[in-house]
């Protein structure tokens, strides 16, 4: 490499070295709010506050978010982009149907089961914000709903597959099994039940055999479609 060349890749990375060191000091900001919000709620961030866990000067941290509101949006995003790749990304490698809709209430399970101590911020944020409109809210409502899509969309295919019964209603179904994530949440968490997560799972079996598709029932998507005669034109 000629010695033009070099020099312009060297200003190039150097000029990269800033942008990822911004990057860098953002996420252990976002780490370090994670950790305040699940302990504190999301009511509980504060630019000053995070300035004093990460030992950051206010307008250091102030300079990555620019207000409060962005600070708590950000970790809200963070959040499901954690959740997501905790829950949803190795569930989603199950078979369809069946097993697949099983990995993601597994797994959704396990994780509310490891945030007792610490909270669930999509439980707590309901809380906090249910009757608080504003862009916060907006945030928590979007991702919640983005996990409740693919959860609905993993019934549906449940159903098309066969493995659960073609009059299920996916959202009811949704209904119930979200229900028992909450009241995992309230037993363990709240009222310090032992037992709870016990009762969680059974609960989900108890979900799945009211659903569940008779023995040799064939799947809606592989029934012969039904042809429809046509209605004779009017004299």
């Amino acid at each position: 490499m000629n010695e033009p060349a070099r020099d312009a890749a060297a200003s190039a990375t150097g000029s990269h070295r800033p942008l990822l060191k911004g990057r860098q000091t953002r996420s252990t900001i976002l780490d370090a709010a994670l950790a305040l919000a699940s302990q504190m709620g999301l009511e509980g961030l504060s630019i000053g506050a995070l300035a004093e866990v990460t030992q950051m000067s206010k307008s250091g941290v102030f300079a990555h978010f620019g207000s409060r509101e962005e600070l708590q949006i950000s970790v809200v995003r963070e959040y499901h982009a954690k959740f997501e790749a905790e829950i949803f990304e190795p569930a989603i490698t199950a078979p369809r149907g069946l097993p697949r809709l099983r990995a993601m209430y597994d797994r959704w399970f396990k994780r509310v089961s490891v945030e007792i101590d610490a909270g669930c911020i999509y439980i707590s944020g309901a809380v906090e914000f249910d009757d608080r409109p504003g862009p916060v809210r907006d945030a928590l409502v979007g991702m919640v709903q983005t996990w409740h899509a693919a959860l609905e969309r993993a019934i549906r295919i449940s159903i098309d597959e066969g493995h659960l019964r073609a009059d299920t209603d996916p959202q009811q179904m949704l209904f119930e099994i979200h229900g028992l994530i909450l009241a995992l949440h309230h037993d363990a968490r709240f009222l310090r039940r032992p037992g709870a997560d016990a009762r969680a799972r059974a609960g989900f079996e108890n979900v799945l055999s009211h659903y569940l598709a008779a023995p040799g029932a064939t799947p809606p998507a592989a029934a012969p479609a039904v042809r429809r005669r046509r209605a004779p034109a009017s004299p």
